[in-house]
């Protein structure tokens, strides 16, 4: 991990402990992400802890938990040194190069590790894209008693499966490695697009109880079929089905382990795709970003002009124009 800053505390795959300060009893949530040693995904990360710290507000000293793959390349010094400021916690995890090579299976790992860290520490575990900004105080993240999981749908339908049509050979394969009961099949709308599709989830907002062990049966059902034959062929016809393999595995762990009531949908204003703004033609298309809660992104401040161009009020672009300044300057 190159050159330690005093006050971050690097934990191994072995250790369930965390360096922010702990309070009385359970953690109400931790944040969990990934951070990979590249110049846009310290980028993304660096925005993402800076958001929830900035405007989260009762959950805005919430534990951050960014984990990172032990590889030969290292995180910045710059990047660590802001996430010390945040009082954020980077977790290295180790991860082998067919993983890291095949389409965010490390992020799986990951949040499966993250899982099996919280079990013992918080109430609930809320595991983001790392492309995710917080703006609002995101209190449906506080999931009550009697649910599971909070979710998004995907944002739009790509290989979804189409409620009203058989299901294809994907997505057969899909339903009978996991064993998804017909039973808890429901509609549900894509974010952006108003599909009507079986459930399909967003991988990159997932609001679990840790004690489930919901991410850790992802994990191992993902990697116990991931290389299957019938899946390879797949991939071979439609480089999609490789990138989205780990989204469609995680939907069928979901039907197969919990009960319809037990899930919950968070509303249209979490999750909401910014790159896909103008395609959106749902009745909930924001016009400004702050009617949103979270929002992710597609690295859009390598467009130069992307401060003209997001629909965002002048206080919230200006206010990420000057992490973006710090960053670009360190």
């Amino acid at each position: 991990m190159g050159k330690k800053p005093k006050g971050i505390e690097y934990l191994d795959s072995e250790t369930v402990k965390v360096s922010v300060s702990r309070r009385n009893g359970k953690e109400k949530l931790i944040f969990a992400s990934t951070a990979f040693p590249s110049k846009s995904s310290e980028t993304n990360a660096l925005l993402m802890a800076e958001s929830i710290r900035a405007f989260a507000q009762s959950l805005s000293h919430a534990p951050i938990w960014l984990f990172t793959p032990e590889t030969e390349k290292q995180l910045s010094n710059a990047f660590t040194e802001r996430l010390l400021a945040l009082d954020v916690s980077l977790i290295p995890f180790k991860v082998n190069r067919e993983i890291l090579g095949f389409p965010l299976a490390a992020d799986v790992s990951a949040a499966a590790l993250a899982e099996l860290k919280a079990s013992n520490q918080a109430q609930l575990l809320a595991w983001l894209g790392g492309n995710t900004l917080v703006i609002k105080e995101p209190t449906e993240l506080l999931l009550p008693s009697n649910k599971t999981l909070g979710f998004r749908p995907v944002h739009h339908t790509l290989i979804g499966s189409r409620y009203d049509e058989p299901l294809d050979p994907f997505w057969t394969l899909i339903y009978h490695y996991c064993n998804v009961p017909e039973t808890r099949v429901f509609p549900m709308m894509t974010h952006v697009d108003g599909t009507r599709i079986r459930p399909y989830f967003n991988a990159g907002l997932l609001v679990t109880r840790p004690e489930r062990r919901l991410l850790q049966g992802w994990h191992d059902l993902f990697f116990r079929v991931y290389q299957e034959p019938s899946f390879q062929k797949l991939y071979q016809k439609d480089e999609r089905y490789a990138v989205f393999v780990h989204q469609a595995v995680l939907s069928g762990v979901i039907l197969s382990m919990l009960e319809t009531d037990e899930i919950q949908e968070l509303p249209p204003t979490y999750n909401y795709p910014l790159h896909l703004h103008a395609q959106d033609v749902t009745d909930h298309r924001p016009s400004s970003l702050e009617e949103l809660v979270t929002f992710r992104h597609e690295g859009f401040y390598a467009d130069p002009q992307w401060i003209n161009k997001m629909p965002a009020k002048e206080p919230l672009k200006q206010w990420i124009a000057s992490i973006l300044r710090t960053e670009k300057s360190k």
